[in-house]
């Protein structure tokens, strides 16, 4: 079974409008659209089994965020929902909150008792808020009991207002001894700092890292599976496409070429059966979604 584990929601059900419908901020080869319809999105999906679908909730004291992908947590939750009811046989969906929310304990209990959520979408950097804040473990703690997994934004961003240091995975090795049996995916294998989230999933049984982002770099998508590799974590990484940014097919179809950039050298190869077996890895039953 193929599962995309980092999707985000379509904003609508019909046409996207024309306006920012395409971004070229994201991705060095091409400019690719922000947000899809659901048609769309799910013509996309035809070859993943499952998807866990999202988006990130805005932080309540700002009026205007300035990303299509981000918007009130409560609008969020109720589009993803709308979504997975739709196709409840492809889709399971993951709520957000914002830790500065005086109601984002409530927002949970609401997105998954109501709505039906089974996991959470945080972007520290994005959400502007300290991951290792109180505010924050507030919303781990909660997620712990709940038997909810944690999908962190982790790594860069083009957005000029987004803190790195908040992204950085060095924390969620501290979130991970605070909350040992919170399951969490840090998104992207955290790039550019890939080698510090291979350090931390390789000492956490219940941190993950998706490969989404990766493959239109062609020289740090090596180095993070070589990386990878030699540090014994590749059964750490799980199958992500970061869809619309990056199709599912695209990124399945890179798992083959990451030892193109290797043709003609002495540079070692990563193992192509380590690559496939992170298509068909079983991430629903690591993350105790299945």
């Amino acid at each position: 079974m193929i599962v995309d584990v980092h999707t985000h929601t379509p904003r609508h059900r019909e046409a996207a409008p024309a306006d920012g419908a395409v971004n070229a901020a994201w991705r060095p080869d091409q400019a690719r659209p922000t947000s899809l319809t659901w048609a769309e999105q799910m013509a996309a999906l035809e070859r993943v089994d499952r998807a866990i679908v999202f988006n990130i909730a805005a932080d309540p004291r700002v009026e205007n965020e300035p990303w299509d992908l981000m918007y009130a947590a409560r609008e969020v939750n109720d589009d993803t929902a709308a979504f997975v009811r739709a196709y409840p046989d492809k889709l399971i969906g993951f709520l957000s909150v914002h830790p500065h929310d005086p109601g984002a304990l409530v927002e949970m209990e609401r997105a998954t008792q109501e709505l039906g959520l089974r996991g959470v979408k945080l972007g520290p950097n994005y959400q502007n808020f300290d991951p290792l804040g109180p505010e924050a473990f507030l919303v781990f703690r909660r997620a712990e009991e709940l038997g909810l997994p944690i999908l962190f934004h982790q790594g860069t961003s083009p957005n000029r207002f987004a803190d790195l240091d908040y992204a950085h995975p060095r924390h969620i090795d501290r979130v991970a001894m605070a909350f040992p049996e919170l399951r969490m995916i840090l998104a992207h294998m955290a790039h550019p700092w890939q080698a510090d989230c291979i350090a931390v999933i390789r000492k956490h049984p219940h941190v993950y890292a998706d490969i989404s982002a990766q493959f239109y770099r062609p020289w740090s998508y090596y180095n993070a599976f070589r990386l990878a590799h030699e540090w014994g974590v590749m059964g750490k990484l799980l199958f992500g496409s970061d869809l619309p940014i990056a199709t599912p097919n695209e990124t399945m179809d890179a798992l083959g070429t990451v030892n193109a950039i290797t043709e003609g050298t002495a540079l070692p190869r990563v193992p192509e059966r380590e690559m496939e077996a992170i298509l068909h890895r079983d991430s629903l039953r690591l993350l105790g979604l299945a």
